[in-house]
């Protein structure tokens, strides 16, 4: 009898550890290595699936100028809440205004943010809606 409890157990606490790592972005943490290789840059646009690259107008498609980084603009101001436009619009702002002292301006942001878990999800889902494509090809 105490089996089944000790394995339900077992179940909450990894959905608890999986929580946790969404909240605090410990999940990113593999995504260093990225940038260790020099595929990814510390700071630059969120990298988003492949199958989204035919679906950006031509001025979403300026993210893609920079490498694709671990945190953003988009980010820091906002994360998953802001729609895919607004997103896309603020990784075509960070790739127009690219600078170090910007770079380190997200850095602090996106600090602050983790340690305070704001703008996790958005509705309180762990995933966003997917990109279907911008209003104006």
């Amino acid at each position: 009898k105490l089996l089944p409890l000790l394995s339900g157990t077992r179940d909450h606490i990894r959905v608890l550890g999986c929580q946790f790592q969404i909240i605090t972005s410990l999940d990113e943490l593999p995504q260093l290595i990225s940038v260790l290789r020099g595929e990814m840059s510390l700071v630059g646009p969120r990298p988003l699936l492949k199958q989204y690259l035919p679906l950006y107008n031509g001025r979403q498609a300026k993210r893609h100028d920079v490498r694709p980084g671990i945190t953003g603009w988009s980010q820091v101001n906002g994360r998953n809440e802001p729609s895919w436009e607004d997103r896309l619009e603020k990784d075509v702002w960070y790739v127009e205004h690219q600078s170090f002292i910007l770079d380190c301006r997200i850095i602090l942001k996106t600090v602050g943010k983790v340690f305070a878990g704001s703008g996790v999800s958005a509705d309180g889902q762990a995933t966003v809606e997917p990109f279907k494509g911008s209003q104006d090809k």
